[in-house]
C-alpha cells in the first residue's frame, strides 16, 4: 500500500469514528472510561491523541465503536 493512501484510510477511519462519537454524544473523557470495560487503559489525552494523528489499532477503532453501542459498519461510510 502507498503512504498515499495508507493516509487516506487513516483520515477516513478518524472522521468516521469522530463522526459516531458526536452521534452518540460522547466525550473523549467518556470514551475512554468506557473503554475500560473493553480492556483499555486509555486516558482523555490519548484518545484525543489518536485521534488527532488518526493513528489507531483497528482493536481501538472497534472497541471504541462498541463502547458507544456502534452495532454497525457500513464500509461506505467509513
Amino acid at each position: 500500500m502507498t503512504l498515499d493512501k495508507e493516509k487516506e484510510w487513516a483520515d477516513r477511519a478518524k472522521r468516521y469514528l469522530k463522526a459516531e462519537l458526536k452521534r452518540a454524544d460522547v466525550s473523549y473523557q467518556e470514551l475512554a472510561k468506557r473503554l475500560e470495560g473493553h480492556g483499555f487503559k486509555e486516558t482523555e489525552a490519548s484518545v484525543a491523541n489518536k485521534l488527532s494523528r488518526g493513528t489507531f489499532a483497528a482493536t481501538f477503532f472497534l472497541a471504541s465503536l462498541a463502547a458507544i453501542g456502534c452495532e454497525n459498519v457500513r464500509l461506505e461510510d467509513v
